[in-house]
This record gives structure tokens, sequence and C-alpha cells, in this order.
């Protein structure tokens, strides 16, 4: 994950809405973005989505109900979430958060342009990945 951008703005507020399932930010510059969960989730920087390098990465899908059931802190340039699925291995910089208040159409956009060219939808349960054969001799 890069370092944070000196000039990005840092948060002023970060503020957890389970019924409305969005994490509220506002920023030092003044923006306000209210980022979906789902999103989020979709989204992550971790390597379990993003995979290890280009065409790595793993559609995200049936993650419309999730939640953030608690976020902690990492040091003063991140925050790491926990979603209701499990998954808690993104780490979410100021950078990170901010592009995706700023951009969340495009990346709605995207999302869905991806689904459909999988053939899959948002609320599909994820895939679960099918155990390697085995390549034992008898």
């Amino acid at each position: 994950m890069a370092g944070l951008n000196p000039t990005t703005p840092t948060p002023t507020e970060i503020t957890v809405h389970q019924a409305s399932k969005v994490l509220e930010v506002a920023f030092s510059d003044g923006a306000r973005f209210r980022i979906p969960f789902e999103l989020m989730r979709v989204y992550s920087p971790s390597a379990e989505v993003k995979g290890h390098g280009p065409g790595q990465e793993t559609l995200q899908t049936g993650k419309r109900e999730v939640l953030i059931t608690a976020l902690a802190p990492v040091g003063h340039y991140a925050v790491q979430p926990q979603f209701s699925d499990g998954h808690d291995s993104g780490l979410f910089s100021w950078d990170y958060l901010y592009e995706l208040g700023a951009n969340e159409a495009r990346l709605w956009q995207d999302y869905e342009v991806r689904l459909a060219a999988a053939g899959a939808n948002r609320d599909q349960p994820m895939a679960v990945a099918a155990p390697a054969a085995s390549s034992g001799c008898h």
C-alpha cells in the first residue's frame, strides 16, 4: 500500500452508521463522504480482494448487507474495519477513503461492469474456491 500523500486531507470525523450502512468521513478540506459499507468491502485494499498483482483481483459478491462490526485506528494514517462476513485484513488509508468517497459513482459503475462480465450480480453468494485437484500418483 502506498504511503500517505502529504497533500491528502485528513479525516476530522469518522462515524459508522449501522442503520444506513455507511461510513461517514469528514475531511480537513471540508469534503464529507458517506461511503457505503458494501463499496468498502468490494474495494477492500486487502490482498484477499486485490490479489498480489494485476489480474489477480477476486470479484466480491453478496456484500450488499455487510456491516462494519469494528473499526480500529492504524497509526495516524488509516483505519482497519472488521466486516460482518469476517473480512478484516484491509487497511483503509486516508488517501484511499478519500478516493472511495470522491469516486463513488465511477467505482459503482466499474463494479457493475465487472459483475456483468462475470455473469454475476451483487446479491449472489461468493463462490467457494474449489480445492486444488490432487496430483498424487497412485
